[in-house]
């Protein structure tokens, strides 16, 4: 069959570190050109003052969105003080200033303060956000002047350690480099806002670094202009960014997962890896894989395994059996070093 305009006949994952001053649409859109595939996207969204970890589907890997969001993502942000912006970055129109209070310029005081923002909190979402509300995104109402009420969400600080103090009393200007470990759904341009709101003085996000998102690192991010030399070198193991135990399929298997059937547990041995920290593992081989002892539970997602790419997703149903999630025609592949 002849393939499509627009369809390279490719399908992988790969990282971009994106960035400042770059949409992730622009990153999106330079993907397209780089591969000839019109099928390119990412998951979890960088504001274009944003730079670092970008995930990028390609082909019909574009399905593996549903799955690769949701995860917990570690930053680096710069908080300045001393003003308000109406989009909570430096990128807005500052809406409020206030005077910045000697204490915010105390190392000691500032981290005190910066580790009490561990645990478990409610937040407004910035107005200026990619929120839907009756399928109208939040920050497309308020460019043009109407403000869609959002609802407060809840969120988690996993860690908070405060990294730099800049900025000298009477100048005007202080900023706290702060690294967090958050949750899915932390924005943190409103992280920046509430402490500027909890310590009296207007703040804004001036600079935000993406360290990690889920089990991908910068480590494991190319640039653009690298990605342009690389191409399919930059592949990363789907298996592995997905976590789920794994299972390697016979023809036979193949075959019947191919066509969506459902498979009998028994048809299945799920493995799983020695180390599954994705950041020690040089390559998507075998090596460092067993067996694994535990039977499959209801609902328990697993990536199944032919000819060296990830070609399905597979629930467990209490009835014993797995069913189809999702299918890939074209199988994932699993790395350049494969």
């Amino acid at each position: 069959m002849a393939k499509k305009r627009g369809e390279s006949g490719l399908c992988l994952v790969l990282a971009v570190d994106k960035p400042s001053g770059m949409s992730s649409h622009d990153v999106v859109n330079r993907c397209r050109r780089i591969f000839g595939e019109r099928r390119v996207g990412h998951t979890g969204t960088l504001d274009p003052l944003a730079s670092g970890v970008l995930p990028i589907c390609v082909g019909p890997a574009t399905r593996l969105d549903a799955y690769m969001t949701g995860h917990d993502k570690h930053y680096v942000v710069d908080v300045a003080f001393g003003s308000a912006t109406d989009t909570d970055d430096s990128e807005g129109e500052v809406i409020k200033t206030g005077s910045i209070p000697a204490e915010i310029y105390d190392l000691e005081f500032a981290e005190r303060y910066v580790s009490g923002l561990v645990g478990e909190h409610r937040q407004m979402p910035p107005v200026y956000s990619a929120i839907k509300v009756n399928g109208q995104k939040a920050c497309d109402a308020a460019r043009k002047g109407n403000i869609i009420a959002l609802e407060p969400r809840d969120i988690e600080v996993y860690s908070a350690s405060l990294k730099a103090v800049e900025g000298e009393f009477g100048s005007g200007e202080a900023v706290w480099r702060i690294a967090f470990h958050v949750s899915k759904g932390t924005y943190i341009r409103s992280l920046a806002r509430d402490l500027g709101v909890s310590l009296g003085c207007p703040a804004h996000m001036s600079a935000l670094r993406r360290n990690q998102a889920g089990a991908i690192s910068l480590e494991d991010c190319v640039s653009l202009d690298t990605l342009e030399e690389i191409s399919l070198r930059a592949a990363l193991d789907p298996v592995q960014l997905l976590g789920y135990r794994f299972a390697y399929l016979d023809e036979a298997a193949f075959k019947a997962v191919s066509c969506g059937n459902a498979l009998k547990a028994e048809r299945i041995k799920l493995c799983e890896k020695r180390k599954p920290e994705f950041s020690n593992a040089l390559c998507a081989c075998s090596s460092g894989v067993r067996e694994s002892c535990e039977p499959p539970v209801e609902g328990e997602l697993v990536s199944l395994i032919f000819d060296n790419k990830l070609v399905s997703l597979y629930e467990y149903d209490a009835s014993g059996v797995f069913k189809c999630r999702c299918n890939f025609q074209i199988g994932v592949i699993r790395g350049a070093d494969l």
